[in-house]
Order: C-alpha cells, then structure tokens, then sequence
C-alpha cells in the first residue's frame, strides 16, 4: 500500500487532508506529523513516501525553509504545500522552491482531492485563481535555499532556533544535547551557509520568509 505523509499542526485541517488523501488514493496509509522534528521522523520510516502534504507555517519551518530542506534531502518525494496564504506570488513562489502544487486552506475538499491526483499523476496544480504567470526566485533566495538543502536534518533545527532569537544553552536544553554540541553544529552551519555569525545566520533564513519581518534580537555569543 502507498504511503502518504501529512504535515500540518491544525488537527480539523489534518482530518481534511486525510479525507481528502483516502478519496485520491483509497487504499493509502497515511502518516500524519504536527511539527517538522516529527515530520523528519516519518520521511526517514517511510522514504518510499508517494507524496507529502506540507504546511508551510508549521512549527519547525520558516517560511519555505522546511520546503527547500526536504527538497534537498529528498528530491524524490512530491510535495503539495497547503497553506492559508491566497496571495499568487506566495503559491508561485513554493512552486518556483520545488514544490508540484499548492493549496490554500480556503480550497473545498474536491479541489484538494484533484490536486493530490495531479500530483500523483506526475502534474502541477494551483487552483484556478492562482494560474497565470510565473516566479523566478530572487538570486539570494535561490542561493540560500540550496544552501539549506544541505543541512542535515539536526543542523536545520538548530538553523530555526537561531533564527527565531534563542540561545545557545537554550537550544542545547530543547534538543538535549549539550552546549558544545549546539557550538559545533553553529560551526558548520555557518561554514555551509557562508557566513561569519548567528546574526548572518538569521538573516540568510531570512531570505526563504514568506513575508519580510523583523529579525528577533540576537545573543550576543559564539
């Protein structure tokens, strides 16, 4: 049987997806995840996967960093990003990032169910008021994406703690490793994205936000 991942932390619009999955592929198992840690768990028991519902604001993922991430550790697995976003440059955008169709939370259940069929018939799918012109991702953006793709599924986590302002002992304490571990990981994280501090390193995760914000205030350590 087919195995399908849904990633999404809002359990009625999980249940939607889910429905919506049985009626495109009845006889599927579907995984669920409400956080990308727990996402990443899953790809690694079922990287055979036929396809993954993604949300692009759940915990863990910033903007289309968890997108460009799984695309880079797992191009073979189709992804549909779902979203509350109605804006066309937001869904052109996830395509122009690997993703093969996106879906805003708005979309009736048959409008899912005809964008999981496209997609498993190897097609791309927006919903009708979102067809028309292209995107072309902006040079930095591009380039940091790649650069994320790289990351180890560890190392990305610790790429969204720094971004979202936290310390070092901190992010040691929620991933339960120690402080040298977090430093270590800093280390190639700043090597593989190309720059010299966590500020640098916030600011490059910043690139892949599905709107500019302001940065949280950096700790001033190493």
């Amino acid at each position: 049987m087919p195995d399908v991942l849904i990633a999404d932390d809002h359990p009625l619009f999980r249940d939607a997806l889910q429905r919506a999955v049985q009626q495109a592929l009845p006889d599927a198992r579907v995984h669920s995840a409400d956080d990308v840690p727990s996402l990443q768990g899953l790809i690694e028991r079922y990287p055979e996967a036929e396809l993954l519902l993604l949300d692009l604001h759940m915990p863990g993922a910033r903007g289309y960093s968890a997108l460009a991430h799984i695309r880079g550790q797992y191009p073979g697995l189709p992804i549909i990003v779902v979203s509350g976003h109605e804006e066309a440059q937001v869904a052109r955008r996830a395509l122009a990032h690997g993703a093969a169709a996106y879906i805003p939370k708005s979309t009736p259940g048959e409008g899912i169910v005809a964008a999981i069929r496209a997609v498993l018939d190897g097609d791309e799918w927006l919903p009708p008021h979102l067809i028309g012109g292209g995107a072309e991702l902006k040079r930095d953006e591009a380039e940091v994406a790649v650069r994320i793709a790289s990351l180890t599924p560890q190392q990305f986590r610790v790429l969204t703690m720094i971004a979202e302002g936290l310390l070092n002992k901190q992010i040691a304490y929620d991933l339960g490793v120690s402080e040298a571990t977090v430093k270590a990981h800093m280390t190639v994280i700043m090597r593989k994205l190309g720059v010299n501090n966590r500020t640098q390193v916030a600011l490059a995760a910043s690139q892949l936000a599905v709107e500019p914000g302001v940065l949280p205030p950096m700790p001033e350590e190493e």
